[in-house]
């Protein structure tokens, strides 16, 4: 090692790029996340939280909750605030509390800052609120307005700064307005059916209670309860899930990222081995047997790896201390930066794992190679054949990656899919470099001196052909795929399903009201479509007769068991239905309640005609046998349900409404019309413009996107260090042959007229290779995973076969134009 490292620069950029990104993903998601377990009480609000839809607790539910502590009710729901003139209007999600308790952990701030009980009494006939900034934004009003919510008036008295429980309240759709459960009761918003949910959060009297046994006894004295009951330790289950599985996402490109700079540890052992001919030679002369120098350069390769995987690391610990700040402003957690050693760890493992898988097969290579062979330098030490026991030991080093990346992963099956992409991937471009070096190999003789000499350059020993495909190629297409996903989300969302979902939702229609409801619409918007459906909100509680706890759900049909779900009643089949097995039952029927499933999530959760599933339901549990299975085209945004119950299943239940509205021409007058008549007249209606909704999708996509790209911009780092260290891996032959043209009489200009082409060649069907496997990928995900339509973006593979050429001629000369100016006679002394 005094001798020089030489060509390690890419070696260490290679580890220490992808150490430091997978260690940055793993150290800052294990910072959020211990911020959520940290402050779970206070982002729960309370040592443990029952939460009931569409009714509040019995007294006998509310006596029991009462003995364990301190109670801190509150309501929740989806409401139109208004001007008092109906000039304007906003949807807003209405949060009621009792001021008197909340919070029951951390503390709400406001402006001004006053006690939530001051700024939320009733003063002069009205009930105060605080407000998100946004609330306000949207109508154009400060602290002071007077707004209408339902059917009172509402004073605003200050701006709602932090609400310490809001990530455990799930994904806020709407800007938040916080009133006293008394001006809730006041609104008159709460009807039968109401999709409100009501929250009971408990501080115990006794801090050491065990929340699981608390589960335990209160689902046994109210079996029928049908609460949601969660504790400290799941205090944002969503915001939890998301994390893990945007990490363990961001780890597996990381990993790609890595693997693709291993190619450049192959390329700069192979070019450090070759290097360091005469002193191998020396070895051999003196006795010193394969195993021997296999060990000394294995040990210098390690000792070389320590140094990147280090800097790797130490990158990847300061990345909390440089997003804790930033991601505070997007995620209401106190983020505590700190050094998490087992992000470390798993981002060391890797490392060594890929250095070493990497490393193994050069060095095997130079395990026989012979003393004689190493003294002439024109000899190629990679074109030796590979022993068995270093290609197994390669294998089981990849294959040890392949487990680790299993065992991290919450999701093995997106994992498996992902390795396994690559891993074909991987071959897949070496199979491509093989058949363009045969091609060029059959190409008849051209007349042309720089084409004759770029064609042989593709083939011939030595060359860099496999090289240059396997690193830009990896990058390239993970950039690729993930750009094309990306698109056709946007362009889903923004277009498709824009044009077929409908202008407008309507929640909370009263049953009483549903036809008044239809002539108005009829008035307010002459030719629209309105689609309506009774609504109720239940949970699955069992299926089968087993508890759905007890159950071993797979991933991606855990969805339909993880909280509360929209049902309905139908006599006959929705119109855009299919029926997939089964038969639906007759329009007069009224014996034991069946249900019809959807047809994926049934097929996800094990589920057969003539199963059983019970559904709690305003606290009543109510089981239902499954008579057929349907198609639901949930992209479509039409009113759609998991599951449609026989009539007589809910009779004498109360519930409300929930319509679609189309209309004509997508005409904004008429939808401000719609919005602005329905609000006013049906003050207890939820409006949701779909538009809005869409729009707020589309940001949030947004913002995943760019923290996606760039961690795919990572591995095309990686391919971009890969591919200039294989080219200057590539000088010593270059040098060799530029030396033995020059001497014959070709020009500079001849040589670079060659290089150009030969690069411009493989940077081209690197492209190609990129854009077809990218879009092949992307094809799997969008048009199988997504079940979306799927669009090829020609912008994207221009960009990538511009971005490809412009590396390999860019870098291919830069690397090349200090070969031309060698001296003849150095080089031909070694021949």
């Amino acid at each position: 090692m005094r001798g020089g490292l030489s060509g390690f620069a890419i070696f260490l950029a290679c580890l220490t790029l992808g150490v430091a990104s997978i260690a940055a993903v793993n150290s800052v998601s294990q910072m959020m996340t211990g911020g959520i377990e940290r402050e779970g009480r206070t982002i729960l609000g309370g040592d443990m939280r029952f939460g009931l839809n569409q009714r509040r607790a019995s007294p006998d539910e509310r006596a029991y909750l009462a003995g364990l502590g301190t109670v801190a009710e509150s309501g929740s729901l989806r409401s139109m605030a208004r001007l008092p003139d109906g000039s304007n209007q906003t949807l807003t999600e209405v949060k009621a509390v009792d001021p008197a308790a909340y919070p029951l952990y951390g503390a709400a701030a406001t402006t001004p800052a006053e006690p939530l009980a001051t700024l939320l009494a009733e003063r002069d006939g009205r009930f105060g609120a605080v407000v998100a900034p946004e609330f306000l934004d949207r109508l154009g009003l400060a602290a002071g307005a007077i707004v209408r919510l339902g059917t009172a008036e509402i004073e605003i008295r200050g701006v709602l700064d932090r609400e310490p429980d809001v990530l455990s309240d799930g994904f806020i759709f709407a800007p938040r307005m916080m009133v006293s459960l008394q001006a809730l009761d006041a609104t008159a918003l709460v009807q039968p059916g109401s999709l409100v949910e009501y929250d009971y959060k408990v501080r115990f009297t006794e801090p050491a209670r065990d929340p699981a046994a608390v589960e335990t006894e209160a689902n046994a004295r109210f079996p029928q309860a049908g609460w949601s009951i969660r504790d400290a330790a799941e205090a944002a289950p969503s915001l939890q899930r998301n994390i893990e599985r945007f990490s363990q996402f961001l780890t597996l490109v990381g990993l790609t990222a890595l693997i693709v700079g291993g190619v450049g540890v192959a390329n700069a052992v192979s070019a450090y081995l070759d290097a360091k001919r005469s002193v191998i030679a020396t070895f051999k002369s003196l006795g010193a047997g394969g195993s021997f120098v296999v060990t000394i350069y294995l040990l210098q390769i390690l000792i070389l790896a320590t140094v990147g995987i280090a800097l790797g690391l130490v990158l990847g610990a300061l990345a909390p201390f440089a997003t804790a700040r930033f991601l505070e402003a997007y995620i209401p957690v106190a983020a505590h930066a700190s050094v998490y050693p087992g992000a470390l760890l798993i981002a060391a493992l890797f490392g060594y794992l890929t250095a070493l898988a990497f490393a193994i097969l050069p060095l095997g290579r130079t395990r026989d190679v012979a003393a004689t062979a190493l003294f002439r330098a024109n000899e190629q030490p990679g074109s030796l054949r590979l022993r068995w026991t270093y290609a197994g030991a390669a294998l089981v080093l990849a294959v040890a990656i392949a487990g680790l990346a299993l065992v991290m992963a919450s999701d093995k099956g997106v994992a498996a899919v992902f390795l396994a992409a690559t891993a074909v991937a991987f071959i897949v471009l070496r199979l491509v470099a093989f058949a363009i070096r045969k091609g060029a190999a059959r190409l008849p003789r051209v007349r042309s001196t720089p084409l004759r000499l770029a064609i042989g350059n593709i083939h011939r020993p030595g060359a860099l052909t496999s090289a240059v495909v396997l690193s830009l190629g990896l990058g390239l297409t993970l950039l690729v795929t993930l750009a094309t996903i990306d698109t056709n989300l946007r362009s889903e969302i923004g277009t498709g399903i824009a044009a077929r979902a409908p202008s407008f939702f309507f929640v909370d229609i009263q049953s009483g009201e549903i036809e008044p409801f239809r002539e108005r619409i009829a008035a307010l918007a002459p030719g629209s479509t309105l689609d309506a459906a009774p609504m109720l909100r239940g949970r699955i509680v069992q299926l089968n007769g087993v508890d759905v706890g007890k159950l071993t759900v797979p991933p991606e049909g855990a969805w339909v068991l993880r909280g509360d779900r929209g049902v309905t009643y139908s006599a006959s089949a929705p119109e855009n239905a299919t029926l997939t097995e089964g038969q639906w039952w007759a329009p007069d029927y009224d014996g034991e309640p069946l249900v019809s499933f959807s047809a994926k999530e049934g097929g996800e959760l094990g589920l057969k005609i003539g199963d059983t599933l019970t559904v709690n339901i305003l606290g009543r549990n109510i089981t239902a046998r499954i008579a057929n299975f349907r198609v639901v085209e949930w992209e479509s945004m039409s009113i759609n349900f998991v599951m449609v119950f026989s009539p007589a299943t809910f009779r004498g239940a109360p519930h409300a409404w929930l319509a679609t509205l189309e209309t004509p021409g997508d005409d904004a007058a008429v939808e401000r019309g719609v919005l602005r008549g329905i609000s006013n007249d049906y003050p207890a209606v939820t409006t949701v413009r779909v538009k809005d909704a869409l729009d707020a999708v589309n940001a949030l996509i947004g913002q995943l996107a760019l923290a996606i790209r760039a961690a795919a911009s990572v591995a095309l780092v990686a391919s971009v260090l890969v591919l200039s260290g294989a080219l200057a891996a590539g000088n010593r032959a270059r040098v060799h042959d530029a030396v033995v043209l020059k001497t014959l009489g070709a020009t500079r200009a001849t040589l670079i007229r060659a290089y150009v082409i030969e690069y411009l060649s493989l940077g081209a069907v690197t492209a190609v290779f990129a854009v077809a496997a990218g879009a092949l990928a992307s094809w799997y995900v969008v048009a199988r995973i997504m079940s979306l339509p799927f669009q090829f973006d020609p912008v994207v593979a221009l960009a990538t076969l511009v971005a490809s050429l412009l590396l390999t001629v860019g870098f291919g000369l830069a690397g090349t134009w200090r070969v031309l100016g060698q001296k003849a006679a150095p080089v031909l002394r070694e021949l």
